[in-house]
């Protein structure tokens, strides 16, 4: 099931790896569709707005876990084209440990003060108590969304995108599955469907762990030299740091922009829920791609291959702006049926700001893509700082853009819309005007 990316037809390679990758994310995105369908049907609209919230601090948290196992798989994959095991394998150790033990750090400060945490989210009183018990139950699972996610992209990093599919939609299913069952059968209420994801989380963490310590032993940990150690903890808190930050202001900006949306009343929020959930549907493929393509670039940096490096640019290009284009049309034609798939027709007006706030982002969908390549470029080359720097520009201006524009009447929640594409574009000229300037040095001398 592995891939070498560093021989082969180049646009083929990448497809084939990062087919199993957009899958899982697919498959990840209808899990939480139906996951949601079973808490709102069977638990009411209380427990559907408690589960909501706390699905966004737990995007937030994990999100910083993530963003550190897709830096250190970045570096991974830097070493495997370089031929380098013995190396490869000391940085997993080290990362394993602190990201590991972050995890365990966020999952005790975020139980330990659930209460305050809920307060400063302003949870209305009626849902405290209903959002503490789901907080605290499923932020017990967070060191096995760690694991699961460690491993992924440890496997990925060698070559291998299908078998954390495998798992990933195996648990996925047994998670709905037990959601089902606790709900439904045994009527735990929503502490039920905390455990249910709790339980799903810690079959594929440990289940994939398991996995890569058995079936693959050139992915077992081993010790360096102590100087060897510092040089590469030194590597890893670079690359998963950047990485972290960077996920992490991502979901901030986005919290911040869900303030500005709020404001405008119940009608704008709905719409912007629903056109949400179908913008991110729209382009996760394009983002998925991107993280595919830069483990893709890692590996042939590290093998020294800059001509596929290169040409695999060109073709990832080719590719992300075939696929942006196809879906912008998409969007653009059928925005008013597929905001009907969340809002009944006789709300016409949230159909109507939902279908605005789609074209005007559907339109620029290329702008994305060319930014979620840039991501997957730069983290390849060994310069995670600047996939950092991109996304403070395409965030920042986005909230600076939308906190000026919205409070104008003539211009109103276009603004908040029109923004968003504005730092997708802005972003994009700076990553690609800074892609002139000389590749990057490998990870010791960067």
């Amino acid at each position: 099931m592995k891939k070498d990316l560093t021989q082969g037809n180049v646009t083929k390679n990448m497809l084939l790896f990062a087919g199993p990758m957009i899958l899982g994310n697919l498959l990840q995105q209808f899990y939480n569709i139906a996951d949601t369908l079973i808490v709102g049907r069977f638990l009411g609209p209380d427990a559907l707005a408690a589960v909501g919230s706390a699905y966004t601090l737990m995007t937030f948290l994990t999100s910083i876990l993530i963003g550190m196992c897709m830096g250190c798989g970045a570096l991974f994959s830097y070493y495997f084209g370089r031929k380098e095991i013995g190396r490869m394998q000391s940085c997993m150790q080290l990362s394993f440990l602190l990201i590991g033990g972050a995890a365990v750090l966020l999952n005790l400060a975020v139980m330990l003060f659930s209460r305050p945490i809920l307060r400063l989210l302003q949870t209305p009183a009626e849902l405290m108590e209903m959002m503490h018990t789901y907080v605290w139950i499923i932020f017990t699972g967070l060191f096995f969304v760690f694991l699961y996610n460690y491993f992924a992209y440890l496997l990925r990093a060698v070559g291998n995108s299908v078998v954390p599919l495998y798992f990933l939609g195996s648990t996925a299913l047994l998670n709905i599955i037990l959601d089902l069952v606790f709900v439904m059968v045994f009527r735990f209420g929503i502490g039920g469907a905390a455990a249910a994801t709790v339980i799903a989380q810690a079959v594929s963490g440990i289940g994939l762990m398991a996995y890569t310590w058995i079936r693959e032993p050139n992915l077992r940990f081993s010790r360096q030299s102590q100087t060897e150690e510092k040089a590469s903890m030194a590597e890893i808190l670079r690359f998963s740091f950047s990485s972290s930050i960077q996920q992490s202001v991502m979901n901030f900006g986005i919290l911040l922009i869900q303030g500005l949306v709020n404001s405008f009343g119940a009608v704008v929020m709905a719409a912007f829920a629903a056109a949400v959930k179908i913008d991110s549907f729209a382009y996760m493929p394009a983002q998925e791609f991107g993280n595919a393509f830069s483990l893709f670039i890692s590996q042939n940096h590290g093998a020294g291959r800059e001509d596929r490096v290169k040409q695999g640019m060109k073709s990832a290009l080719r590719i992300s702006m075939a696929f942006c284009i196809g879906v912008s049309l998409l969007i653009f034609l059928f925005a008013p049926y597929l905001m009907m798939l969340f809002v009944r027709p006789e709300e016409t007006a949230i159909i109507s700001v939902g279908v605005g706030y789609l074209r005007v982002e559907g339109a620029f969908y290329c702008g994305i893509g060319i930014l979620f390549l840039l991501y997957g470029y730069y983290r390849g080359i060994n310069r995670p700082e600047m996939s950092l720097v991109l996304t403070v520009i395409s965030l920042g201006t986005r909230v600076l853009l939308a906190y000026l524009l919205a409070p104008i009447p003539s211009v109103g929640v276009f603004g908040i819309w029109s923004a968003i594409p504005i730092g997708w574009i802005l972003a994009d000229v700076t990553g690609l005007l800074y892609m002139k300037k000389p590749s990057g040095k490998n990870p010791k001398n960067a």
